[in-house]
């Protein structure tokens, strides 16, 4: 359940509760049923999943296997394809990125795949989410669970195992990555880009500023969407497709050279001050925590969360325990009476195994 917070006058106490445990309990878990069964039908209906591409092959054991990502097929006419398939009516596309660590059974991918299901009004949002695969296994994951998977390949990286924050293998996934989405935008595609390890709870894009170019979130907001004061984290960003956004991101890229040792995002924090950027025109709006929180700085009204990040957080085994607490809060939301949502007097459970003293991640 929620934690409580204090109110004026003393400590609130939970809100009275009515019933037997198992009628509660029925309760409950009509709600997940009503939730996540119309989600289900829509999730599937409206896009069926895809037969495995000609890269990849069955073995022995009915297991399928990636051979190769571009053997049989162009990967740039592969990349065209599903981004065609997945996109809104306005060329956007939801995109996120997997390798074997976040992929097996009951961790971080499914984790973030259940949050579009029990969010309000976001399981049609996976019908335009592509998700990125950085190995074989992670591949093969996709397509087993979802339908728009694309197998990017990096020549002579692994990118398979848990890249520990700030390796020489997280550099590399993280710069890859800068690098893909400016293709992603040359190719005239709008994106959100979202981290796995962010749950999606409500849709995001009526809270986009119609006049930003590139729009990210915050460890730490403070205030204005302008003020280059704020702490971006690159884990979630909209970026619309541009002259602008596309120079914004080839200069980024270049930018890795003048900072090296330094991540993605710690780079944007040394640029955002650029001149350079005033040159290109592209217009940065900063997102608030509001809408757009995490473990570094909660959303604090569940009334308007829209998603929320297992940041400042480090090690697989933490994020995904603090990741399903996050979850069971949220469906515990949505499950109350609608004068108790509005009450105020709920807040996440979060953190719990991660910690606020640690490096953002």
């Amino acid at each position: 359940m929620f934690a409580v917070q204090p109110t004026v006058g003393g400590t609130a106490s939970r809100p009275p509760e009515s019933g037997g445990g198992a009628r509660r309990s029925l309760t409950f878990l009509l709600f997940l049923a009503a939730v996540a069964f119309p989600c289900a039908v829509l999730y599937r209906a409206a896009a069926p999943i895809a037969a495995l591409p000609s890269f990849a092959r069955w073995d022995s054991g009915s297991t399928p296997v990636v051979i190769s990502a571009v053997e049989s097929d162009n990967e740039d006419a592969r990349l065209e394809k599903v981004l065609k398939e997945a996109a809104m009516e306005d060329k956007t596309v939801i995109l996120t990125t997997l390798n074997a660590a976040w992929a097996s059974p009951g961790s971080i991918i499914d984790l973030f795949i259940e949050s579009f299901r029990f969010g309000d009004g976001t399981c049609k949002l996976l019908n335009h989410l592509v998700i990125i695969t950085l190995d074989r296994k992670a591949y093969v994951r996709c397509m087993s669970i979802h339908f728009h998977c694309f197998a990017l390949t990096t020549t002579g990286v692994d990118f398979s195992r848990e890249k520990h924050f700030m390796s020489a293998g997280y550099l590399k996934m993280m710069w890859r990555r800068i690098e893909f989405l400016r293709v992603v935008l040359e190719k005239g595609y709008n994106f959100i880009f979202s981290d796995a390890d962010i749950m999606w709870f409500r849709d995001p894009l009526p809270h986009f500023y119609p006049d930003g170019d590139f729009q990210i979130a915050c460890d730490q907001y403070l205030g204005s969407a302008t003020d280059l004061g704020n702490r971006p984290n690159g884990g979630f960003n909209y970026v619309k497709s541009n002259n602008r956004s596309i120079e914004f991101y080839k200069f980024w890229y270049s930018s890795r050279e003048k900072h090296p040792g330094l991540h993605d995002q710690d780079v944007l924090n040394f640029i955002k001050y650029d001149p350079l950027l005033a040159e290109i025109g592209v217009r940065i709006r900063f997102l608030s925590t509001t809408y757009f929180g995490g473990i570094c700085e909660p959303s604090r009204d569940f009334s308007k969360v829209c998603t929320m990040h297992a940041n400042c957080c480090i090690g697989l085994g933490r994020k995904i325990h603090d990741l399903r607490v996050m979850l069971d809060d949220w469906r515990n939301y949505m499950a109350l009476p609608p004068n108790i949502k509005r009450s105020g007097l709920y807040s996440w459970r979060v953190p719990q195994n991660c910690s606020l003293a640690e490096l953002q991640s």
